[in-house]
């Protein structure tokens, strides 16, 4: 009954998030908190429990993060986003535990912890406050990857810092590092080019295993990477990266999936973590908190991008907006369970202050990054709505059903038909218009709000959601005489292709 309803209002609460242009992880912890000792009454100090919940919700939401993710937006962001996570987590790490020990007198082991903990962003922070700001493809590609990435690096140094004994030296945790985000690359690379592969091949009996089987698949990529001891977290994000950018069938329905157990997750996560909070325990640690958060939000992290995109080119508009969404959401506070599950000397103190610090500069942050993206006009309002399109396999009929959404500012609308030149083998059967559907004619006039039934032939499945999707980009003179251009990640394979080298067949 109880988790029913602060599910409810869970659920509830995200309409006061958006308004408010408040993170929702806030209202998750305050819901925990009111719940916990000092509230209700709820007693709860399961540590060892919250961390594996907290961990297996971060894989959910970087599950999430990774399908949501659009590959033509993160891969020219990649160079930046992988320097931010590596090198920029460490001068992160190094400002900031510099400060909490000779400004806030913490001793160097904890000073390191409380470094590494803060130095992840979060991804699930970032895009709630961001969701009504849209911004260049480049801005939100590095905060995406960045976000996904420097999870693994922060998680192998704060499991480091925390471990008994003395802290290995820094060649040697250098080596650990590499050696570790390497494994994870390379075992979500391959169980998400082969799930993809499977799930593009093999027609499943139910649409709705679809979701369940690409969840599995990111999951199995995090058991594979941490087995293989290596960074689950990263091989887990670059599985379902791949997975969100293969076009598999019912793709929409998948997302959506995923992003309600991203919310579940989220919200599960953020009320065991407000109810392992003490709040009367905060008093003496608020003010060390404020001071290493403001040295963490006005110089490590602004220094960190400032360095880490210096040899991009970037320009000082888009590096101080990098260095604003820097939020921290609940992946420090999981973090920030590690070191009381080790047994390190004054843990306790280290989640307060981080939980302090997390709750204070996101109420600081949040609200007044819409703002700032403003203010620097990074706004990006005029850049076409990508089109919505459902692939469902039609196995015997060896062809594909594609169900095409037209959004408010596509400019597939005023395009008429027989405008689209979709590939031979390719034809608009049915348009549903205003709850009504009817069968379009060649100059049937499309609009914004429609829906479109499209059937493709197996062989020109790609190829007509490629001219799609460029119509809805670039309106009726899009590639005029031609096919639409593939995107960048697939001019390889249409060249092979246009050489004869590639032939696509259903599996049955």
């Amino acid at each position: 009954m109880i988790c029913s309803l602060v599910l409810l209002v869970a659920v509830a609460a995200v309409r006061i998030s958006s308004r408010s242009g408040l993170p929702s992880l806030l209202l998750y912890l305050g819901m925990g908190v009111a719940i916990g000792q000092d509230g209700i009454g709820v007693s709860f100090n399961d540590v060892g429990l919250t961390q594996v919940i907290g961990y297996a919700a971060l894989v959910v939401i970087l599950a999430e993060g990774g399908l949501g993710t659009k590959w033509h937006e993160i891969k020219p962001a990649l160079p930046a986003a992988a320097v931010l996570s590596t090198f920029g987590v460490a001068v992160s790490v190094g400002v900031t535990a510099a400060a909490a020990h000779y400004l806030a007198g913490v001793e160097w082991r904890q000073a390191l912890i409380i470094g590494a903990v803060v130095s992840s962003t979060d991804a699930a922070a970032v895009f709630s406050v961001l969701r009504n700001v849209p911004l260049p493809g480049r801005l939100t590609g590095v905060l995406e990857a960045e976000s996904g990435f420097n999870d693994a690096p922060v998680v192998i140094l704060v499991v480091a810092f925390s471990a008994a004994g003395p802290v290995d030296h820094w060649y040697l945790l250098l080596g650990k590092i590499a050696l570790e985000l390497v494994i994870g690359a390379a075992a979500g690379l391959l169980i998400g080019m082969a799930g993809a592969y499977g799930l593009r091949h093999v027609a499943l009996p139910a649409s709705g295993l679809y979701p369940i089987a690409v969840m599995a698949i990111a999951v199995t990529a995090y058991a594979a990477g941490a087995l293989a001891h290596g960074s689950g977290f990263l091989a887990v994000y670059l599985a379902a990266l791949i997975l969100g950018n293969a076009k598999l069938p019912h793709a929409p329905a998948t997302r959506g999936f995923a992003e309600g157990l991203g919310w579940i997750a989220q919200i599960g996560m953020f009320v065991l973590l407000g109810l392992l909070v003490t709040p009367h325990e905060l008093g003496d640690d608020i003010v060390p908190a404020l001071v290493v958060g403001l040295v963490l939000t006005m110089v490590a992290r602004p220094l960190s991008v400032f360095l880490s995109t210096a040899p991009f080119g970037t320009p000082w508009q888009e590096k101080a907006l990098l260095s604003w969404a820097g939020l921290r959401g609940a992946v420090p506070i999981v973090l920030a369970t590690i070191p009381m599950v080790a047994g390190v000397p004054d843990s306790r103190r280290i989640f307060n202050i981080v939980f302090v610090l997390v709750i204070v500069y996101t109420l600081v942050q949040g609200p007044t990054l819409p703002w700032l993206a403003r203010h620097l006009k990074l706004g990006d309002g005029e850049e076409a709505k990508d089109l919505g399109i459902e692939s469902a396999p039609l196995e015997r009929l060896r062809g594909h059903l594609l169900s095409v959404s037209v959004p408010d500012g596509s400019r597939m609308h005023g395009v008429e038909v027989s405008e689209l030149r979709l590939p031979a083998g390719a034809a608009v059967t049915l348009v549903v218009r205003d709850g009504a559907s009817f069968v379009p004619g060649p100059a049937t006039v499309l609009r914004h709000g429609d829906e479109l039934l499209v059937v493709a032939t197996d062989p020109v499945r790609d190829a007509t959601e490629r001219r799609l999707r460029a119509v809805g980009e670039g309106g009726k003179l899009a590639g005029w005489l031609g096919e639409a251009p593939a995107p960048p990640e697939s001019a390889a394979a249409k060249r092979r292709a246009k050489k004869g080298l590639v032939k696509k067949r259903l599996v049955k």
